[in-house]
């Protein structure tokens, strides 16, 4: 199974999902919430033992938390688990406690942490939850809006997340031990887009469309001497194409010129797959009629999550070049390399003070096996 960096959900449609199968207590999902019980008994959406936190970052809302009622324990909770190795209770994440006003940041064995720390809870300052890992260190995060972050611990990596892997859970949990019935509720995991999910095809019209040409990551064949003649097939870095499209026309800045129009629209959702150690080709253009770039350049970066608080995986700006209508991408094999986990990106046209973000989405590395 993948890393937990992979793992989306808005929980907008209504459905518990696969991902959630370990999902426990009578959690439900409904009006874009994940909604976790607050009783005497346990509840919790949780993940099958089959997620991997090393080099994963990932994400969430608490968008409701307990009330402390009449408990000596009600709590909110994010955790990752460990198999049960040689200790149980084994775990790394967040508790938010109701009735000592607490947010934790823990990592704990047997159900404890005598290292943990703790700030003063806020709803709207620690909204969203984060934690990741970078191979080195585990870091925990909260943001009052999924892009500005604040650190508020770190800690070395414990052993057992990397030698874990594709056998954790991820658990969002709550619990008291007394007084009135209520829930925690969750929203927005790996993710700040909150419209709703459907599944239907639509036609777009524009006076610009901007589409992603697939290009070849090797050459078609090659033929190798030996006892026997073996042929490399074709394979391709890129599998589909995206079309956007804008209809609204744009006063330009003193020092921009003439903006397209495609800068009235929100950027087009694509992501790039990866393969490691292996030279990566897509190009980006618009198929408008007369369409240029000229004068503009272009800028992208893969980052392990959104905003300044990402770590810096990879600056594409050295490989991306501009020509007429296109921006092509292409990065060396010896840059793919390095790469070792799956991150987020966006590419941003500029010109002047102007800026015009055209595409985001995901970094999905697949990890290379030949060397």
């Amino acid at each position: 199974m993948p890393s937990l960096s992979t793992l989306v959900d808005n929980f907008n449609d209504s459905i518990i999902g696969a991902n959630w199968g370990n999902s426990y207590g009578s959690v439900t999902e409904s009006s874009g919430k994940a909604h976790v019980p607050c009783t005497t008994g346990f509840a919790g959406y949780q993940t099958a033992y089959s997620w991997t936190l090393a080099g994963a970052t990932f994400y969430v809302a608490v968008t409701t938390t307990p009330a402390a009622s009449t408990a000596t324990e009600a709590y909110a909770s994010v955790f990752v688990n460990a198999p049960d190795i040689a200790t149980s209770g084994t775990r790394i994440g967040f508790v938010i406690n109701k009735v000592t006003g607490l947010l934790k940041f823990s990592s704990e064995v047997a159900y404890f942490d005598a290292g943990a720390t703790t700030v003063t809870y806020s709803s709207t300052t620690h909204k969203f939850l984060r934690l990741r890992e970078d191979g080195t260190n585990v870091y925990w995060d909260t943001s009052p809006d999924g892009s500005t972050w604040t650190n508020r611990r770190t800690l070395a990596t414990p052993a057992w997340v990397t030698s874990s892997v594709n056998t954790c859970a991820l658990d969002l949990s709550a619990h008291r031990d007394a007084g009135t019935n209520d829930e925690a509720a969750f929203d927005l995991f790996n993710t700040l887009a909150d419209g709703a999910v459907f599944t239907a095809s639509a036609t777009l019209t524009a006076d610009s469309t901007l589409t992603a040409t697939a290009r070849l990551s090797v050459k078609p064949t090659a033929d190798l001497a030996a006892d026997t003649t073996l042929t490399a097939a074709l394979r391709q870095s890129a599998r589909i194409a995206a079309t956007l499209a804008g209809d609204t026309d744009l006063a330009a800045d003193a020092d921009s010129g003439t903006i397209p129009e495609v800068a009235n629209m929100a950027a087009g959702d694509w992501d790039l797959l990866i393969e490691q150690g292996s030279t990566f080709l897509q190009t980006y253009k618009v198929t408008d009629a007369g369409f240029s770039w000229a004068g503009w350049t272009a800028r992208a970066q893969i980052r392990s999550a959104p905003a300044d608080h990402g770590d810096l995986l990879l600056d594409l700006t050295p490989y991306l070049t501009v020509t007429g209508a296109e921006v092509r991408l292409a990065i060396p094999a010896t840059q793919t390399q390095a790469l070792t986990r799956n991150g987020v990106w966006d590419l941003e046209m500029v010109l002047g003070s102007t800026v015009v973000r055209i595409l985001a989405g995901r970094m999905i590395l697949s990890r290379e096996v030949t060397r």
